[in-house]
């Protein structure tokens, strides 16, 4: 099972510039798209539509300045969930989950701290989502949450760390948050399965920095403690820009069924 997941910073841009053409080429089983800046009833148009593929969006409440996921899948999911029950997170589509037989994907999108308001918006939204958590690590099935976090976890997914430690993305309570949810919460980060090495980043704030490859990783799949022997192999798509994220693409041993 392939499974992407991608920051587009607006899918009509992203479209534009050949996303959708290298997407038809991927062969994914599942395609994760965050920040479509989009409605609801622009991202289900044909122009957007994979062949082969079931589409399932959440634009929360038609703000589409920033926020909006799409969710393609090859297989119909038994169940879709739009929204984590936190209206503030919940109103700018952040979060969406498709429900398939004995596993879980979910589509997500942590708000950016551009300044002091969003910071704070982001810690409610990392607050509201551990609650989510917590309930959803009842259910006995596996999860793959697939998206833009907005943290880069340690020093060796950030360049130039200690000029980084007071930018939002890689502020302490915000690693500390990710720390968690990678250690006592029991989840793991996927990519990390494959590859250790430093210098692997998903994001550069513009293209002389990514040329220089000075950047961050603030997009993960994140997974269940059973889904780590099923990863495969992961990898970073740089060949050609769609936004200033990266695809992230990882392979799982995994046959996805509804």
């Amino acid at each position: 099972m392939r499974v992407i997941s991608f920051n587009c910073e607006g899918l009509e841009q992203a479209k534009k510039k050949g996303l959708f053409d290298w997407l038809s080429e991927q062969n994914a089983d599942v395609v994760c798209l965050q920040d479509t800046r989009a409605s609801e009833l622009t991202m289900e148009r044909d122009e957007y539509q994979l062949d082969g593929y079931y589409c399932y969006a959440f634009d929360g409440y038609n703000r589409v300045d920033r926020g909006g996921v799409i969710l393609y899948t090859q297989e119909a999911p038994k169940a879709v969930i739009r929204g984590f029950d936190c209206p503030e997170a919940d109103e700018t589509g952040r979060y969406l989950q498709a429900d398939f037989d004995k596993i879980t994907i979910s589509n997500i999108y942590v708000p950016e701290g551009h300044n002091e308001e969003n910071q704070n918006f982001k810690y409610r939204f990392l607050d509201g989502f551990s609650h989510n958590l917590h309930k959803q690590r009842r259910k006995r099935r596996e999860f793959i949450m697939c998206g833009t976090w907005n943290i880069a976890h340690k020093k060796v997914d950030v360049a130039n760390w200690r000029e980084a430690e007071n930018v939002s993305g890689f502020q302490v309570a915000e690693r500390n948050w990710m720390e968690g949810l990678l250690g006592d919460m029991g989840f793991h980060d996927a990519y990390r399965e494959v590859d250790q090495e430093p210098d692997q980043y998903s994001w550069w704030q513009n293209d002389y920095l990514k040329h220089d490859n000075i950047g961050m990783r603030i997009d993960y799949h994140i997974i269940t403690a059973g889904m780590r022997h099923r990863v495969l192999n992961g990898g970073i798509y740089k060949a050609k820009s769609f936004s200033s994220h990266a695809p992230v693409i990882i392979d799982y041993d995994w046959e996805l069924s509804a």
